[in-house]
């Protein structure tokens, strides 16, 4: 099965999921194959095969994380660009932008599940039941609320720390940690009333999660607030490094334990400029830049060439009955914006 790259981003795309209907012979193991496909760790691979639905969610979160990704970043130097060599190598060094990509991934993965285990997708989990609700004697547990506690607890499992005495492990989990909670925080009960001339006698409620855009907004706000805690990096050469904790204790930690207790993403080293093409990215010449908004950073000084051409778009559109819509089409001059090389 060949998956086609998305072309352009608007941040509303449908998430692109393995399909959900198998032929009944092949179903029984399907899922062992689709587990196999992945690259996995053994520990990761278990538990992907305990249940049909883990496979085609992993698939889910990685496509709506990695949307969500270069959504959020698409007006920046670096535009989340992960075709293979270039994610490779920023995985291998601790940057701000590999903290952000840890996050997003588990945030992904902690979302999709949760949605997955209320749409019953999944075996081993189903609604949430939520028995820690506020003024419970006066709710009736209703609806299909998503199921939070077990996916969190998949997460941190599936992602488990591997090493307490490697500062670069305990960073990603860190920074793991870190998407699980920004979905926690979002959180939110919904009610609906129910009663004689809508009195509301008796709710309804359930727990529903955030929409992941919003989860993608907050994580890009610690991206940009994310404290560095050590470096691995020759500033001279470039090269990676020994890891090492940083000078002195960070702020709010103890025992010696250089990372901070912090619900905030941490990073080891400083980031490249991502201007020019290398092993992290293939630069900016070219990018398409808004003239007002961000030609001047995207383009790193080089300046930007300017073209205009003629576009016909849809306008003027009425709904008719029944059931299309009728739209004029309609011609105009735009400029385009690109980095100079």
């Amino acid at each position: 099965m060949k998956w086609r790259k998305p072309e352009r981003l608007t941040g509303s795309e449908p998430l692109t999921i393995l399909p959900l209907t198998l032929e009944p012979e092949a179903a029984a193991h399907a899922h062992y194959k689709a587990c196999d496909r992945l690259k996995l760790e053994r520990k990761q691979r278990r538990m992907c095969r305990r249940d049909p639905g883990v496979a085609e969610t992993l698939v889910e979160a990685v496509s709506m994380s990695a949307l969500e990704c270069q959504y959020q970043f698409r007006f920046e130097r670096w535009n989340c660009t992960l075709e293979g060599r270039y994610r490779a190598s920023l995985l291998k060094r601790g940057f701000k932008e590999t903290a952000f990509l840890y996050a997003i991934s588990s945030a992904g993965l902690t979302h999709a599940l949760a949605k997955a285990c209320s749409a019953g997708r999944m075996e081993r989990c189903t609604c949430d039941e939520a028995p820690d609700l506020e003024n419970r004697e006066a709710w009736q547990w209703g609806g299909c609320g998503d199921n939070l506690k077990y996916s969190s607890k998949f997460v941190k499992e599936f992602l488990g720390r591997r090493s307490s005495k490697d500062l670069r492990a305990r960073v990603d989990f860190h920074n793991n940690l870190v998407g699980v909670k920004v979905i926690k925080a979002g959180v939110e009960t919904t009610c609906k009333c129910h009663g004689v001339s809508g009195s509301c006698t008796v709710r309804t409620c359930w727990r529903q999660l955030a929409p992941f855009h919003e989860v993608g907004k907050r994580l890009k706000h610690k991206y940009e607030t994310a404290l560095k805690v050590g470096s691995t990096t020759n500033e001279a050469t470039g090269e990676a490094g020994a890891i090492s904790p940083p000078r002195g204790r960070a702020p709010g930690t103890g025992g010696g334990d250089p990372l901070p207790r912090t619900p905030e993403l941490v990073h080891l080293d400083d980031s490249p400029s991502f201007c020019l093409a290398g092993r992290f990215s293939p630069g900016t010449a070219g990018r398409r830049c808004h003239r007002e908004k961000n030609c001047e950073s995207i383009c790193c000084g080089r300046g930007h060439n300017t073209q205009s051409r003629v576009v016909t778009r849809p306008c003027q559109c009425q709904v008719r009955w029944c059931c299309y819509v009728e739209c004029r089409q309609c011609t105009q001059r735009e400029e385009v914006y690109t980095c100079k090389g």
